[in-house]
């Protein structure tokens, strides 16, 4: 093809990307050029920009024109998507990255220590809000159907408090900014399993931003009632394990604001004046749960269990239970490792109908259950 038969507006741009390219390096000009992406929406998309961001992919220039095209969005849209087989927490109980795929944005890193099927939707939108600094820090980078952590209170089978909790991890799709989104579900949804709970419902998230070592969580509303001291140290974790979960960073602590000020103590017992740090999964998190199959979800008469377990001697305990014929089969299976969070899975051949799974461990002093979960599923 002759130059005379080149569109001018079209070798201009292919030029000034080239010079663009050539000119930023990505980790420093990168927030810029989304700053500028949220400032303007392009008046029409030419075929032809798509198809240069492509075959610029890996390029500071082909990372900027691709933001301008896709344009912000803050609608949160989680639907009922949820990690498929295979998503579990390692073996030190760290939440696991999301899939590269689901994430538009280069995730944190994840530290190695410390550390959930369906999950309620979020398809309330919140409004869109500006992607710059606030006062009290720098909000998340937005992203587009990533999968995010939603912990969960559940009740602890065995345990001498009848009112004692521990925290059940889920997974929902969020598009937004995916902490919030996560909050948001976490104060405003039902989860799908029945024995999970949360004490945080009537709480209004406001934003998640970061600044000086410390994530900000503001609130417009906060919850109102007062909790047992002990259960009031789960609820305080779940909004940790959730935040610190769907950005990716269990290091950095979480501070409580409404309105941007201090509200004194919490469920009756728990100071916001100072940030919350994680507490160790062991104190807080369930010994044992299921992450797949989900609750009520129609499954193949072939069907693979899996889940997390910090297990006396690795072992996990499981049920399973069809409800109409009464039909049962029980046996065992091995977590990876034993006396820490690490995966488990096993596999049941079920007859047609209703059947309700359980994983759980048994006292070695006595024999009786001592922490559990189980899934409701109904088999084709």
């Amino acid at each position: 093809m002759s130059d005379q038969s080149k569109d001018p507006f079209d070798e201009l741009m292919r030029r000034a990307l080239h010079e663009e390219a050539d000119r930023v390096e990505p980790s420093d000009a990168l927030p810029e050029i989304r700053a500028r992406a949220h400032a303007q929406r392009p008046s029409a998309r030419r075929p032809w920009l798509l198809t240069a961001g492509v075959a610029a992919v890996g390029t500071a220039a082909a990372i900027g024109a691709f933001t301008v095209i896709t344009g912000p969005d803050n609608t949160a849209n989680d639907g009922d998507d949820v990690a498929g087989p295979g998503t579990t927490t390692t073996a030190t109980g760290v939440p696991p990255t999301p899939p590269p795929s689901a994430m538009t944005a280069p995730p944190s890193p994840i530290p190695t220590e410390a550390p959930q099927s369906p999950t309620a939707s979020d398809t309330d939108s919140a409004p869109a809000k500006t992607a710059g600094p606030t006062d009290r820090g720098v909000p998340e980078p937005f992203v587009r159907g990533a999968l995010v952590p939603v912990y969960w209170l559940g009740q602890q089978v065995g345990a001498p408090k009848k009112s004692s909790a521990r925290l059940y991890r889920t997974w929902s799709k969020v598009t937004g900014r995916p902490a919030e989104q996560a909050v948001r579900i976490m104060t405003t949804k039902q989860p799908n399993d029945p024995d999970y709970y949360s004490v945080w419902r009537g709480a209004t998230v406001n934003t998640v931003t970061r600044s000086k070592g410390v994530v900000t969580v503001d609130f417009k509303h906060l919850p109102k009632s007062t909790l047992d001291s002990d259960l009031a140290k789960v609820a305080t974790q779940q909004l940790v394990y959730t935040v610190q979960g769907a950005l990716q960073d269990n290091r950095t602590p979480i501070q409580v604001t409404q309105a941007g000020r201090s509200v004194g103590k919490l469920f009756g017992h728990v100071d916001t004046a100072t940030p919350w740090g994680r507490a160790q999964a062991a104190e807080v998190q369930a010994l044992v749960w299921i992450d797949s199959p989900a609750d009520n979800q129609l499954v193949e008469p072939k069907l693979t269990v899996q889940g997390v377990a910090s297990a006396f001697e690795a072992t996990v305990n499981y049920r399973a239970t069809n409800l109409k014929t009464r039909e049962t089969k029980e046996s065992f299976t091995n977590a990876k490792e034993g006396q820490k969070f690490s995966p488990y899975s096993f596999q049941l051949t079920l007859s047609p109908g209703p059947w309700e799974i359980s994983v759980y461990f048994l006292s070695a002093e006595d024999g009786r259950i001592t922490d559990t979960d189980t899934k409701s599923v109904v088999v084709k």
